[in-house]
């Protein structure tokens, strides 16, 4: 963190319409991104200010920390990192792709911190044919926006299935979910109530709460009310230490409601500062700083000696998109026509410091390794500490059409 909810591409303002027919004038006249330069631009756009300043900074650091790992040249080509600050306001992000693509002539746009800044690109990726990295935005619809789109973050279908299951076979029938009011929370509501349906549990209340500026405590109050035997929560990453504050206002950490969640609400770059109240939470997600591989360890390592901070999943979807961008600039050659290089990102496989990714050659979606985790302590600071895995997980949605 939306466009699924306020702004459907296919209703794009006439301001927007007559941005991308000046787009497509400027490409026509020449300036498109020259296919023999020597250097290779790469667009990033991430929320660097506001409320979701925190995605940015983790995405922006595991780029470069990926660049000064493995160098700043690529194929024969000279690797540029440009980095532009959206606020989290889809008019913004498309405005700075606009201008990235036309006047800075980059090879890639990447980053995109919530869904509606990932569809607000779409169009200009699909006119300019510009590989487009979303490292962050994880509703599923995202990547059918546009044939240019690629995703190395994760989706909320894929990441939400396995808390639901994890829940059916624990003791959970009935429970309530409470999730943030846009794409991503909609698409977690979903998959949640579907799969804990079908496994014999009941969903008894549905609570959206506001993207921006969230108050959880009115919301909270009506769980207190029915005391369900479990909470599923989903808000973006950033928010969870918020919600973790009111729960425990509202007493609800000691009314025997369990609290279940995707990974963002006990998001690494936040969780240790929540205190012992989280220790315990069951979460499922695609990273934690705590997974046990040697590749996992040596990236939190270095990003803490890079950031001095631990990564989170954000910085995981950086380091992996700018890996994908490397990789491709090897199969072309250093060609930067835009279909090429997303032919040669379809079908790639590699081991992230998550575990073992892919790029579905279909959807251009990520399929990964989903862990169950638990909030322990560890060295005395708080991890989410795997205990399970759903190996190879493809965004279910897609999956099922």
């Amino acid at each position: 963190m939306t466009v699924e909810k306020t702004v459907p591409v296919r209703a794009l303002s006439r301001r927007s319409t007559l941005a991308i027919g000046g787009l497509a004038l400027a490409l026509g006249l020449g300036l498109s991104p020259a296919q023999a330069q020597q250097t290779v631009k790469v667009g990033l756009i991430l929320p660097m200010t506001g409320p979701f300043a925190s995605t940015g900074r983790q995405i922006e650091a595991a780029a470069r920390l990926y660049m000064a790992q493995k160098g700043a040249s690529v194929a024969g080509k000279t690797i540029e990192l440009i980095v532009k600050d959206d606020t989290g306001t889809p008019d913004v992000t498309r405005r700075i792709a606009q201008e990235l693509l036309v006047n800075d002539k980059v090879s890639f746009l990447a980053g995109f911190g919530l869904t509606p800044l990932a569809f607000a690109v779409a169009p200009l990726a699909t006119q300019s044919k510009t590989p487009t990295i979303v490292m962050a935005a994880a509703t599923s619809a995202v990547t059918e926006q546009s044939p240019f789109i690629l995703r190395t973050s994760f989706t909320l279908p894929q990441v939400t299935i396995g808390i639901a299951d994890w829940a059916a076979k624990n003791g959970i029938k009935k429970a309530m979910t409470l999730v943030t009011d846009y794409g991503p929370g909609i698409d977690a509501e979903k998959a949640f109530k579907e799969r804990l349906t079908a496994a014999g549990g009941e969903v008894v209340g549905d609570i959206r709460v506001p993207l921006r500026n969230p108050d959880f405590s009115p919301f909270l109050q009506r769980v207190s009310e029915t005391k369900p035997d479990a909470l599923f929560v989903f808000v973006p990453s950033g928010v969870g230490a918020q919600f973790m504050k009111q729960f425990v206002e509202r007493g609800l950490d000691k009314s025997g409601v369990r609290l279940i969640a995707t990974g963002d609400v006990t998001d690494d770059d936040i969780l240790d500062s929540m205190g012992d109240v989280a220790l315990g939470t069951v979460t499922t997600h695609h990273y934690s700083a705590a997974h046990p591989s040697p590749e996992n360890k040596a990236f939190v390592e270095a990003f803490r000696k890079a950031a001095n901070t631990r990564p989170n999943f954000m910085a995981v979807g950086g380091w992996d998109g700018m890996h994908l961008i490397y990789e491709a600039l090897k199969k072309t050659n250093g060609a930067t026509d835009g279909t090429a290089l997303v032919e040669a990102m379809k079908g790639m496989a590699w081991t992230s410091p998550r575990g073992p990714i892919s790029i579905d050659a279909k959807t251009r979606d990520i399929v990964q390794n989903v862990y169950v985790r638990k909030v322990e302590k560890v060295d005395g600071q708080l991890y989410n500490v795997e205990f399970s895995t759903f190996e190879a997980v493809p965004d279910p949605v897609k999956a099922a059409k």
